[in-house]
């Protein structure tokens, strides 16, 4: 039986959805972030060492990351469906962006949030001045211009074509929903700028199994 251990607003909401798209039976097991400090429960560990969602766990399978999981998904229970065929442009393309969903896109999302608390964190009043240099600083410099760079170049992959690896929606799209999210609810992407981009949010949550994996998985800002 496969197992979502699933944590509220979190990158688990497109393992619940992906199963949904698949039409797979699971169960879900939620976990509630800390209210101060926002991270995941002690009890995730008792699960995998590191205390992280997702974890997926099928027949004593253990599983992180959620592109680990995903392929796992298809790989085992697709049988052909949201993946291109093998050796085909597409292929390549899904390939792609199922890696760059964590691997590029994500960090700089990241690194805004840490830089957002550390601008607004409790401090000392001699350190708070400095503290909330450093962080704006790194914002307006760094941050801030790499993901400018990241939601032009996306927007520009989705000008000519409705899904990421092509004409039909595959996995790559389930992957990229979370850092497309989380740009629009916290680091600038819209429409006036990139309406692509808002088109792509529009579609997957119109879908039904999106939509059920709502139901599934409880409170989730990102779909707001």
């Amino acid at each position: 039986m496969i197992i979502v251990h699933h944590l509220n607003n979190s990158r688990s909401q497109r393992v619940l959805w992906l199963l949904e798209e698949l039409e797979m039976p699971y169960e879900v097991k939620h976990y509630e972030r800390d209210a101060a400090t926002m991270l995941a429960p002690a009890a995730l560990r008792e699960v995998h060492p590191l205390g992280k969602s997702p974890v997926l766990t099928d027949d004593g399978l253990v599983l992180i990351e959620t592109g680990a999981i995903m392929e796992y998904l298809v790989g085992r229970y697709g049988q052909g469906r949201l993946i291109p065929p093998a050796d085909s442009p597409e292929r390549l393309l899904y390939t792609q962006w199922m890696h760059y969903a964590e691997g590029s896109v994500m960090p700089p999302l990241l690194l805004k949030l840490v830089f957002d608390r550390l601008e607004t964190a409790p401090a000392p009043f001699f350190v708070r001045p400095v503290m909330r240099s450093i962080a704006k600083r790194a914002k307006s410099s760094f941050v801030r211009p790499q993901i400018d760079l990241h939601l032009s170049f996306l927007e520009s992959e989705l000008k000519n074509r409705k899904w990421f690896a092509g004409d039909e929606f595959t996995a790559a799209d389930v992957q990229l929903s979370f850092p497309l999210e989380a740009a629009a609810l916290r680091a600038g992407l819209n429409k006036k700028h990139h309406p692509s981009l808002m088109a792509f949010l529009k579609r997957i949550h119109a879908r039904p199994a999106y939509r059920r994996a709502l139901e599934k998985g409880g409170a989730y800002d990102f779909a707001s």
